[in-house]
């Protein structure tokens, strides 16, 4: 596990994570689905399992997997690795990051290695978030 959260630190190191990162989703991209590069603690942080954002239990939440947005089946899920309309990443000033899914053939999908071994992921982060989110250094 140590390792694990070296590994983390290293990744979230890179220069996407010094900005502010966000998803939007949707079949417009129009759906705010909350902050990439956000602290746990901020409101609107995917990490913040008590935010809208990251809880399991929000419709516009990643994390909830009854949700068109976190269900691994939805055409609209960055878990569905055959997605056709995953979530775009975009910063404060507009500009286009890539979309993140696990579909290793979308075109302009995020190279960032961080945002990839989340998709890769996503279970077991789901699974263990609290301990997975303690290793976030952002």
């Amino acid at each position: 596990m140590k390792s694990l959260l070296v590994i983390l630190f290293l990744l979230i190191s890179s220069s996407l994570f010094a900005q502010k990162l966000m998803l939007f989703g949707g079949e417009n991209h129009d759906v705010y689905l909350g902050c990439l590069t956000c602290t746990q603690y901020h409101s609107e942080s995917i990490w913040n399992e008590y935010g809208i954002y990251g809880t399991k239990l929000n419709n516009l939440s990643i994390w909830s997997e009854f949700s068109e947005f976190g269900n691994e089946f939805s055409h609209l899920s960055p878990w569905n690795e055959y997605g056709t309309t995953p979530p775009m990443i975009i910063d404060e000033n507009g500009r286009f990051y890539g979309y993140f899914t696990r579909n290793p053939y979308y075109k302009q999908r995020t190279d960032d290695e961080f945002l990839l071994h989340v998709l890769n992921n996503f279970r077991y982060i789901g699974e263990n978030f609290s301990k997975f989110v303690e290793g976030l250094y952002f």
